[in-house]
């Protein structure tokens, strides 16, 4: 904002609109057109320049035919064709340059202003969100920005500001105090919230970083160089191969992309295999980019690889658990506990219609959907 007023104050100041409005209306040529020209070795016109007129008015002895004749002129008749063709023509070649040059201008101008407009609309969509947000109970807040290092990350409230325009109901916030943390491990009850915590994350660090307001009663993080993410797909029936292949692909993209620094947000990633390779291809991924001094969320449902993190990196790591309450119900919030072995995934089985036989093995029954 201050760069974009401060442009506005140097590229748009009352000079330079009264130096525009006098170079207008110099172009009008009220007075006519004045052009010098040379004479080239064949007799031709050469080196066509538009001149000031100034004042061209001659001298009241020259009017009176008292004194010496500074210009000599003619006057071509109204019905001389050819003559106003090649007066025409001269003029033309007179203007050539200035109406390039004014055209050029123009353009830039009309270029200026389509940029404000742009930078303009931002501003004034991100009121229009606000005022949906407000609308919605929302809170919002002025972030505060963190050096580069060490890694900070504490907030109280933090929502999803997408999931609060799309829900009909109210959104649940998180709070988290984790300043000098430079890995967050995500576990817990299947439906609980992670990934919505995940996309409040990343969208309150890039709110922050365009100069905006974040969805949260407080919010202060490290600033990051680079923001990534890698999100689970769904199976494209295309694919000419599997789907942790794809996703290693897209991993070798990030890879050659992120720097230290960054901000990387990983959501089931490398779950294309089985337990023992997912966790192992996790773990080795995760400490070459922690290595590298950048800050990852990883939400995961593998045990193997939110445990060896637990075991091998307690000090720089913060787990954060979804919530199962009594009952299999959710409460969306996240708390700061070990991970554990399950995600009570058979929650969403019974949701689903699911029921259980004699030997207490889970069948779907009729009305399952």
């Amino acid at each position: 904002m201050r760069a974009l007023c401060a442009t506005l104050q140097r590229e748009l100041s009352d000079e330079y609109f009264d130096e525009i409005g006098h170079h207008l209306k110099k172009l009008r040529f009220h007075p006519g057109v004045l052009i010098s020209a040379e004479l080239g070795r064949d007799n031709s016109g050469i080196s066509f320049v538009l001149r000031d007129p100034k004042d061209t008015r001659p001298w009241w002895k020259e009017r009176l035919g008292i004194g010496p004749r500074s210009t000599y002129s003619f006057t071509i008749p109204p019905r001389d064709e050819a003559g106003g063709r090649i007066l025409d023509d001269l003029t033309g070649r007179g203007l050539n340059l200035v109406a390039n040059a004014a055209a050029q201008s123009a353009d830039h101008i009309k270029g200026y202003f389509t940029m404000l407009r742009a930078e303009l609309g931002f501003y004034v969509g991100c009121l229009n969100l606000a005022d949906r947000l407000a609308a919605k109970g929302v809170p919002v807040s002025v972030p505060e920005p963190a050096e580069l290092s060490p890694p900070a990350l504490s907030c109280t409230d933090l929502r999803d500001p997408s999931l609060a325009l799309l829900s009909e109901g109210a959104v649940v916030g998180n709070d988290v105090q984790s300043d000098g943390k430079s890995l967050f491990i995500i576990t817990g009850a299947n439906s609980g919230g992670k990934s919505t915590f995940l996309r409040s994350v990343g969208l309150a660090q890039l709110m922050m970083q365009c100069g905006l307001f974040v969805s949260a009663q407080s919010y202060r993080a490290s600033v990051s160089l680079g923001i990534f993410t890698h999100f689970i797909r769904e199976e494209d029936p295309n694919m000419s191969s599997g789907r942790l292949d794809e996703e290693l692909k897209r991993m070798s993209v990030i890879a050659d992309l992120i720097g230290p620094h960054c901000l990387m947000l990983f959501n089931e990633s490398f779950a294309g295999t089985n337990e023992r390779e997912g966790s192992e291809i996790g773990h080795q991924i995760t400490r070459a980019l922690l290595e590298a001094q950048i800050t990852v969320f990883f939400v995961t449902h593998r045990f193997e690889f939110a445990e060896r993190f637990r075991r091998q990196q307690p000090g720089s790591t913060l787990f954060l658990r979804a919530e199962r309450q009594p009952g299999g119900s959710r409460d969306y919030r996240l708390a700061v506990k070990e991970p554990l072995p399950t995600s009570f995934g058979e929650d969403l089985y019974y949701q689903l219609g699911g029921w259980l036989d004699e030997d207490r093995s889970p069948n779907v029954g009729n009305g399952a959907r």
